[in-house]
């Protein structure tokens, strides 16, 4: 699959994705990208977020590609049901650990656990070993779950701007990579 095969829509996490953020700037790169608004990026509240991302789905013209980043990720997985189009693929980066009592803000907590079964179309999980908002072993069993092809970003922290992942063109590498491997749907 070609990006303009696809509409990639990307699933920021809490506060959304600044301008110097790998998403903002992965999505002013492809043509066929657009971002998820959520109503109050400081306020997530687990409803109003998923229903966000299945309207996005629901309303694309071609199979769609999710691009999430942390609380971007359960917003994703917890909306799967509601899809009504054709998902091709899921490349979800740094995962939080929402059934964690130790995950700040607590907030977070309201968009756990996750749902164990496999997701019903190929997914890449790409996890830190030095992650403040889960641990590597928890994004791996997460992953395994799911059916997810499991990637450890080594001690990269939680891939976001501030842990120096601005451009991230080894994210970039790796999600070109998935998408050539999607298959068209028939």
């Amino acid at each position: 699959m070609r990006v303009s095969d696809a509409d990639i829509l990307f699933v920021p996490g809490y506060t959304g994705a600044s301008e110097q953020h790998w998403q903002s700037r992965w999505a002013r790169k492809l043509s066929t990208a657009r971002r998820v608004e959520q109503e109050e990026w400081s306020k997530p509240e687990r409803e109003t977020w998923t229903r966000a991302v299945a309207d996005a789905v629901n309303a694309s013209e071609r199979p769609v590609v999710l691009v999430a980043h942390s609380l971007g990720v359960p917003t994703a997985i917890h909306a799967v049901p509601q899809f009504r189009k054709h998902v091709a693929g899921a490349f979800l980066v740094a995962p939080p650990d929402v059934a964690s009592d130790t995950l700040r803000p607590k907030h977070f907590l309201t968009f756990g656990p996750y749902p164990r079964a496999p997701l019903p179309f190929p997914s890449v999980v790409v996890a830190s070993r030095a992650d403040e908002f889960s641990s590597f072993e928890a994004a791996e069993e997460t992953a395994a779950a799911w059916g997810s092809l499991f990637i450890d970003a080594g001690t990269s922290g939680h891939l976001n701007s501030a842990s120096g992942h601005g451009p991230w063109p080894e994210g970039l590498l790796t999600f070109g990579k998935f998408l050539s491997r999607l298959p068209l749907p028939a």
